[in-house]
């Protein structure tokens, strides 16, 4: 009698114990599936600082306005490399490489601008410096619009609202007072207004 209850109870635990098999398997093969390396999440990776060039204070890569740095996935994570094969890291070895923004200069200092602006942008020298010859020249025969030009131009130039005259951005130390300017396209993230 207390065998054929035994019995009974183990065949009515069965499907149970079957699909909690089958749970952890399916489980155990999504855990064995490796993505690409480059889909890791952060706090999966680090990636190395660009190498600064002393002259444009630029990312020595830079190259069509990014730069390539290397990322080192961290210690026993497992991914796959863009080669296709699965490899678990030590935290040493580089895994892929990620871009990072970077600017065009071609010589025009920021702190140089700025300081001719402030001390001798009555006589336009700010304006010259920048390649903009024709205002640089309307500034000197007017002392700089008798000083309200000169004060306008210090503060654009400040904000570097006015660049140089080619297109291209300041010299301005990496870790340095840049400005990046937003702007809001149809890509951009609008948070709804709550009325409170």
């Amino acid at each position: 009698m207390a065998a054929s209850r035994n019995l009974s109870l183990c065949l009515q635990s069965l499907p149970g114990v079957i699909l909690l098999f089958l749970t952890y398997c399916l489980i155990m093969v999504l855990a064995n599936e490796v993505d690409s390396c480059e889909n890791l999440l952060l706090g999966q990776y680090r990636c190395k600082e660009p190498k600064i060039d002393d002259a444009t204070q630029e990312p020595e890569t830079c190259k069509d306005s990014v730069a390539w740095v290397e990322c080192l996935p961290a210690r026993e994570i497992s991914c796959r490399l863009a080669n296709g094969t699965e490899f678990t890291f030590s935290g040493n070895e580089v895994g892929f490489n990620r871009t990072v923004p970077c600017r065009n200069v071609s010589g025009y200092s920021y702190r140089v601008a700025v300081a001719l602006s402030l001390f001798l942008g009555w006589l336009g020298a700010d304006r010259f410096y920048l390649g903009y010859p024709a205002l640089g020249l309307l500034k000197f025969c007017t002392v700089g619009f008798c000083g309200i030009g000169s004060l306008v131009d210090f503060m654009l130039i400040s904000m570097q609202i006015v660049g140089p005259s080619d297109g291209s951005h300041y010299i301005v130390d990496y870790y340095g007072a840049r400005l990046t300017r937003l702007s809001i396209t149809n890509e951009t993230y609008r948070k709804t207004q709550s009325s409170s």
